[in-house]
């Protein structure tokens, strides 16, 4: 359990680990539906590269999807594409960062699923089994049979209890040289997926790891302006409950005492506050109105040190260049009594 704790708290201590633990649950999930899918190919000739391609590319489409919508950056992205310029400049280097990112994190399930159902071979085996060629492996010169009834002969490879035509080509030569192939293009897969990793990781810092740098820091910080502004807005809309709820009671109070029903009151002790934590939104206009313009011109990103002290009528630029001042002698006495 307490190492159970330990990776839950790893997860949980910045977005990035979050979304990567997210990833790689999706990909032991992606393994588990696969393995508990009951595949059936349908041995039809029309039908089979259809189900085939299907299985091997749908549910990597459907899982893309998911790793964005399971990711928590998607919303901010989209709401930091279309929101307007206002008082804040948008910085494309960071929305491409953003989304490069959620790609590669998204991407990592479906490579798990396209890799396992090429390594086991029965997508590929179910799509191409009319493509196997029959002139190598089995015997083409079987004089009954047509094009076309060769071509039903073949699309029931895949299906063992129905297969009939032994004849013609054997079953296990088939789907072995089917699976094979299969299992080829699995591993080539893994190595260029790898390989496609390593360069990335690699090379990136010499290239361009300032702007990465820079593009990491700040799609961080919109991260977290986002959740304290969640946080303050949460805070806010609590003080501001309070408040109205410690009215509402108060006024009933009063019209219980108008009405000569005298009741214990007590002055609530935290009414003060909670409406210092309201700074001066009192009203829901003026609420909608903050968030109207947070949304439309966010405050730019320089923070303005605040003005020193007026004391000697000076501040501000044009100030006095400071002297050091000279250093001071400083004698100790020490007394003695006898």
């Amino acid at each position: 359990m307490d190492k159970f704790r330990m990776i839950f708290q790893f997860f949980q201590s910045n977005q990035e680990s979050f979304m990567n633990g997210i990833c790689g649950i999706m990909a032991l999930a992606s393994t588990q539906m696969y393995s508990a899918f009951d595949f059936n190919c349908p041995c039809l000739p029309h039908y089979n590269l259809a189900y085939g391609l299907g299985i091997l590319l749908l549910p990597p489409f459907i899982l893309f999807l998911l790793g964005f919508v399971l990711n928590n950056n998607i919303s901010m992205l989209a709401e930091e594409w279309r929101r307007p310029q206002g008082q804040r400049g948008k910085d494309p280097a960071v929305l491409r960062y953003m989304f490069c990112s959620m790609a590669q994190r998204a991407m990592i399930a479906p490579a798990v699923w396209v890799s396992v159902t090429l390594l086991d071979g029965k997508c590929i085996t179910c799509a191409f089994c009319t493509s196997v060629p029959v002139e190598t492996l089995g015997n083409a010169s079987h004089p009954r049979l047509s094009q076309g009834e060769i071509q039903r002969v073949l699309a029931r490879i895949p299906c063992k209890e129905i297969y009939n035509g032994q004849q013609l080509i054997a079953n296990e030569v088939a789907i072995r040289y089917l699976r094979c192939i299969s299992q080829a293009l699995g591993w080539c897969f893994v190595l260029l997926m790898t390989t496609l990793a390593f360069l990335v990781r690699s090379l990136r810092p010499c290239f361009s790891q300032a702007a990465f740098l820079k593009s990491r820091y700040w799609s961080h910080y919109i991260d977290i302006e986002r959740k304290l502004f969640d946080e303050t807005c949460a805070e806010h809309a609590r003080s501001f409950a309070k408040v109205c709820i410690q009215q509402f009671f108060e006024g009933m109070s009063t019209d219980l005492v108008a009405a000569r029903c005298h009741l214990p009151r007590k002055a609530p002790a935290s009414a003060g506050e909670a409406t210092e934590k309201l700074l001066g939104i009192t009203d829901q206009g003026t609420m909608n109105m903050a968030l109207k313009s947070w949304h439309r011109c966010k405050p730019p990103l320089h923070l303005h040190p605040p003005a020193l002290p007026t004391g000697n009528g000076w501040a501000g630029e044009g100030q006095p260049p400071m002297h050091p001042s000279a250093p001071r002698k400083e004698t100790a006495a020490y007394y003695s009594w006898v």
